[in-house]
């Protein structure tokens, strides 16, 4: 007996076998690349494959003193939300190098950005890395190569700054786990059947 259910591949459908994809609704990521001198932004829109650029920057706090510049970052990622309501968040994760002292205030950095997104949206982490594995193919690309893939990958006018180009790929990086779960959840009834 064949452990195949056609006996031959001839009397194979793809069509009878392939699960209906249903199309996932809108959804709104707001990217982040906390800094503590800039905090770069980026907003996309979700609809299945397509993905659509909303907003994009920097909040640049570079000139403020280093107490007042959480707040700035608060302030600004709190009116950022206001004004574009993200479903989800996705933020890059803090990369521990050998200087502590930069450390911690990237850590601070990264908890005023934290602290402006309201209760009940989920927040997602991801490694610089993964990111630019995600977008570019290399985890060492460098960030010409990130903010070149930006403005192909979402089709803008020109290449985004570097902090904004970094926060596009980690929504865009976001964008892509979200697909891929949604794939897998929907196959996994699937599977189960088939057993």
């Amino acid at each position: 007996m064949s452990r195949y259910r056609t006996r031959s591949w001839r009397a194979f459908d793809p069509a009878a076998t392939a699960a209906p994809v249903a199309v996932a609704l809108t959804v709104r990521i707001l990217g982040l690349d906390p800094g503590s001198r800039r905090t770069g932004f980026g907003v996309i829109e979700c609809r299945g494959q397509e993905l659509r650029v909303v907003a994009h920057g920097c909040l640049n706090v570079a000139a403020a003193a280093p107490t007042r510049r959480l707040r700035l970052i608060f302030e600004g990622l709190k009116a950022l939300v206001c004004e574009h309501a993200p479903a989800e968040v996705a933020v890059e994760r803090v990369f521990v190098s050998r200087n502590p002292d930069s450390a911690l205030k990237l850590g601070q950095a990264r908890g005023a950005a934290l602290c402006a997104i309201p209760a009940g949206v989920p927040v997602f982490e991801y490694a610089a890395r993964a990111v630019k594995l995600a977008v570019v193919g290399s985890g060492a690309a460098e960030k010409f190569q990130v903010a070149h893939m930006m403005r192909v990958l979402l089709a803008l006018t020109e290449r985004p700054g570097a902090d904004a180009a970094d926060a596009l790929a980690v929504a865009v990086c976001h964008a892509h786990a979200r697909r891929v779960a949604l794939l897998a959840q929907q196959a996994a009834p699937l599977a189960g059947a088939r057993r």
